[in-house]
């Protein structure tokens, strides 16, 4: 089976409504621009137990795995803590995160004119965000140099998408650029009033059935503002076989006497 990709977004402040999220839409369009499509998201809010179940899935799945959030050096930020402990593994500063958060410290120290001191008490805290569990490797960032970091194919960025945004990409394009197609995916769909979708399973079943790269799907609505209550019921998939797919469903509605409406092509 291919490896799916998954997303884990951490933070209170997500659930509670504080912030919206704009990782899973952002992440979807980045994977889509180079054929890919995101499998499964999950959010998880600052509470330690929850965020190393949520790992430990993420470790186990062997899928490619985006985790945004936590990972910074206030006491509300548990990623890293939480990725070590489902890992069994110490927490370790990595000395090349190191070294980028120090040059980072003494960029801030000439920005504001006053001079680097690298054993201050609030520098010494700092160096905290380079504490990542045991194997890691960084995830360079080029927004402010301080990094994030992987374990295996599990990729952890910070909460800010104008930091995690640029880390994703670089980790699609350093490390699954032999995952990548042409984007070449079809879709063919038709509106069916007054049909159950249950009516239906047979016949989406004998499409997947008989066409090996074609996925069928059904989209019911109740309320649409055009076309009231409706199902739109489609095939995606390869291009090569989906009109072979679609003729088969559009046979199959017709042998139900259903009532079609619109067809469309994305």
């Amino acid at each position: 089976m291919t490896r799916a990709f998954g997303l884990i977004v951490v933070g209170d402040e997500i659930l509670s409504g504080k912030r919206a999220d704009k990782h899973m839409p952002k992440v979807i369009e980045l994977l889509a621009a180079r054929g890919l499509q995101l499998g499964w998201a999950e959010y998880v809010g600052d509470v330690p137990a929850r965020i190393t179940a949520a790992l430990g899935r993420a470790f186990g799945s062997g899928d490619i795995v985006f985790s945004t959030g936590g990972i910074g050096a206030t006491p509300d930020d548990h990623t890293r803590q939480c990725a070590a402990q489902a890992l069994r593994v110490p927490l370790e500063l990595h000395p090349e995160a190191e070294l980028l958060i120090r040059e980072r410290m003494q960029d801030t120290a000439r920005e504001q004119g006053i001079a680097y001191e690298p054993d201050r008490p609030d520098n010494i805290h700092r160096l905290n965000m380079g504490v990542f569990p045991k194997g890691a490797t960084i995830i360079r960032n080029p927004y402010n140099k301080i990094p994030g970091f992987s374990v295996g194919h599990v990729h952890f960025v910070p909460g800010f998408p104008v930091m995690a945004w640029p880390m994703i990409e670089s980790v699609l394009d350093s490390r699954y650029a032999h995952m990548f197609s042409s984007g070449q995916s079809g879709e063919k769909s038709v509106i069916v009033f007054g049909a159950m979708e249950a009516t239906l399973t047979p016949l989406m079943q004998a499409i997947e059935a008989a066409h090996a790269g074609i996925k069928v799907f059904s989209l019911p609505s109740v309320d649409h503002p055009e076309y009231g209550r409706h199902i739109e019921l489609g095939v995606k998939g390869d291009p090569v076989r989906l009109d072979a797919a679609y003729a088969q469903l559009i046979e199959g509605l017709h042998a139900y006497d259903a009532r079609l409406g619109p067809e469309l092509v994305r």
